[in-house]
This record gives C-alpha cells, structure tokens and sequence, in this order.
C-alpha cells in the first residue's frame, strides 16, 4: 500500500463516517473520530453483509483493496446508535 492509497483511505472512511454520524444524530467529535468509526464500520458492516449473504453494495477499489462504501456507512450508523443506546442518561434537575 503506498501513502497515497493510504491517504485515499482515510479520506473515504472519514466521509463514510461522517455520514454515518449524520444518520445516527450524532455531532461529537472531529475528523479522527469519523476516520476511526467509517473503518469499524466497514468492519461491521462487512461482516454484517457476508452474515446476512448480502454481497458488497458498493466498494471502492483503491490500489489492491476495496472499501466497502454502503457497509461501511450502515456499520457505522449501526455503532454509533448502540453507543447512544449504552450511553448513561444524566438527570437535570
């Protein structure tokens, strides 16, 4: 992998991340966390797919590898709504 793909990289998991936090009504955090969540969520998002027997939606192929653009986004959207969900809510008084 050379430094441009890598560059490729992180620029289209941190716009599949940062969609996902759109969908899932979340605005914390910057750029790194949508980098971090647009990879964990092609991390779940593909395995989701190869569990569900749904094949790559769309996937985009950088040098030798392909990222997998519609898992990753659903992946992330999916994380973020359980982090929501386990978060502690606060009480105002």
């Amino acid at each position: 992998m050379t430094l441009g793909d890598l560059l490729i990289y992180l620029f289209v998991a941190g716009v599949c991340g940062s969609l996902a936090r759109s969908i899932a009504g979340s605005s914390r955090g910057g750029i790194l966390t949508s980098i971090v969540l647009g990879f964990i969520g092609a991390l779940l998002g593909s395995w989701l797919g190869r569990t569900l027997g749904v094949g790559e939606v769309l996937a985009l192929r950088i040098g030798d590898h392909t990222f997998p653009i519609v898992w990753s986004i659903i992946g992330a959207a999916l994380f973020v709504t359980a982090l929501h969900v386990m978060r502690p809510r606060t009480a105002v008084l």
